[in-house]
């Protein structure tokens, strides 16, 4: 979707300078709102396009303002509030209220945390042929979907070349919204700096995007 949380490549936010030696977490409250949103997950209460959805539609003053672990949080629990799995009352008095609803999967003891934090694989099986091939030069769609999209808004409108195949995999936009796995081919396209970012871009960057099928038409 377009958003405030597609940021790449806007103007305005200054430099990314990486800190060095930066911890995982900068508090232990970090590491737990991760153990939650891992462990939901796991329960197959939503799945990951979901998760980040959650984040994605934050109000913009709220996004800007909140730190990284802070969006995971209000993500959640905005999540867990849409499905019926705690309420209102039980956010604003911090604990439970009420016995917990029934899950599909868990609960879970310290001899899951393995396979819990094991990722799933998103590889799916499809009759239709692949409609591009390596070195093919593609053009990412114009669009600007209302839904959850994995198509950068940096790249959209612009020319690169085919990479890789990745075979067909969970196609993101539908299973944010309703759970469909609607399998499509997965490339990895690559584009020159200067096409993206100008006569002044450094010409020696290129940026490779992971873009599904249905973003890309022949350049």
């Amino acid at each position: 979707m377009d958003g405030v949380h597609d940021m790449g490549g806007m103007d305005g936010f200054g430099k990314v300078e990486p800190a060095a030696n930066e911890p995982v977490f900068h508090e232990p409250w970090e590491g737990r709102v991760l153990a939650m949103n891992r462990t939901m997950g796991a329960t197959g209460a939503w799945n990951i396009d979901m998760s980040r959805h959650s984040r994605e539609v934050l109000p913009p003053h709220i996004y800007l303002a909140a730190t990284y672990y802070q969006k995971w949080f209000l993500g959640l629990r905005q999540m867990l509030l849409d499905r019926g799995l705690i309420d209102a009352d039980e956010v604003a008095s911090g604990h439970a209220l009420r016995p917990g609803k029934p899950l599909k999967r868990g609960p879970f003891t310290l001899k899951d945390v393995a396979r819990v934090l094991t990722r799933g694989k998103f590889g799916r099986p499809t009759n239709t042929e692949a409609k591009f091939k390596i070195g093919d030069r593609v053009r990412c769609k114009n669009i600007h979907p209302l839904g959850h999209t994995r198509l950068p808004r940096y790249v959209r409108g612009h020319v690169g070349v085919v990479e890789l195949n990745h075979g067909t995999q969970v196609f993101p936009d539908s299973a944010a919204i309703d759970g469909t796995e609607n399998p499509q081919w997965l490339y990895t396209v690559v584009f020159e700096s200067r096409q993206l970012w100008g006569a002044d871009a450094d010409p020696t960057i290129k940026i490779s995007v992971d873009a599904f099928e249905p973003y890309l038409e022949p350049a």
